[in-house]
């Protein structure tokens, strides 16, 4: 395995040696290097301010290139570039010189465009506003690499396989899934309702799953955002299904620390991995017994 780790980079590319699974895990809100800059002028505290962050998501995943499968991991947290936002999903009330849209976002107007306003529970991660310049130099040094780097690595792997898989790796907070009842999803897959990726994809991905009796959910509360409706073309042979986990598996979420549960779900979560580096080259067999 190759990882460049170079802080140059707002990203981790971890590459297998061989790449033997046409499926690429992707984390882009685990990132928690917190610029100097950003944490001078917030007046929020460190949990506040990391509370929208997926917060150890990128370590459940760090069995994926040892099955031979890419692992890309954001190192800026989402709170200072969303990546799972459009380029220009810009906030005209954090961005100075940035004019309202014609048609409403719902996304930039609740705070939470490429640039948030906002972290968890609608609090301002710093008063007032920013410069248009400061935006564009935040998007051309962490949004623009990592979607470069994520764009290359479907266009390789669909070379190399004829098709890519990338799971959007995400975590969701209890209270997103609590109104749901005893029987709430502790995962959640979204396919944009079938438009990112294929029935049988998805099936698939659901049966890894609920092999570790995990209760699964398809596209509530979470259909997916920007990774999957830009890249998910499964007419062209690239899929996309976004994951999200319910963090009080593994995680005190108030604290944001690992709780005593983190080691057995990172095992559980390992052997999902496993599993779901095998789907799409021909080795989904073992599947139902497992």
């Amino acid at each position: 395995m190759t990882d460049p780790g170079s802080h140059a980079l707002p990203f981790r590319l971890i590459r297998p040696e061989p790449p033997l699974a046409p499926v690429i895990f992707a984390s882009p809100h685990s990132g928690r290097e917190y610029p100097a800059e950003m944490l001078a002028r917030s007046d929020l505290d460190s949990l506040k301010l990391r509370s929208s962050e997926d917060a150890f998501v990128d370590d459940l995943l760090s069995a994926a290139p040892a099955q031979g499968a890419a692992l890309l991991l954001a190192r800026l947290p989402r709170a200072y570039v969303d990546l799972n936002r459009a380029e220009d999903e810009l906030d005209p009330a954090l961005i100075e010189g940035v004019a309202p849209r014609a048609v409403r976002n719902p996304r930039v107007a609740a705070g939470l465009g490429v640039i948030p306003r906002v972290v968890s529970g609608g609090r301002a991660i710093q008063p007032g506003k920013i410069t248009l310049a400061e935006a564009e130099a935040r998007l051309a040094a962490v949004w623009r690499p990592y979607h470069a780097a994520l764009g290359a690595l479907i266009a390789d792997t669909r070379l190399r396989f004829g098709h890519a898989l990338v799971l959007d790796m995400h975590s969701m907070p209890s209270d997103a899934v609590s109104g749901m009842g005893a029987g709430r999803p502790q995962i959640v897959l979204g396919d944009r309702f079938g438009t990112s990726a294929g029935r049988a994809t998805v099936a698939r991905i659901e049966a890894c799953f609920l092999a570790e009796g995990l209760r699964v959910q398809r596209n509530a509360p979470f259909a997916g955002a920007y990774v999957a409706r830009h890249y998910g073309r499964p007419a062209e042979n690239v899929e996309v299904v976004q994951i999200e986990i319910d963090r009080s598996l593994y995680m005190d979420e108030a604290r944001i620390v690992r709780s005593s549960d983190f080691t057995r779900f990172a095992a559980t979560m390992g052997r999902i991995v496993a599993r779901l580096a095998r789907i799409g080259r021909g080795r989904e067999d073992g599947l139902a017994a497992e």
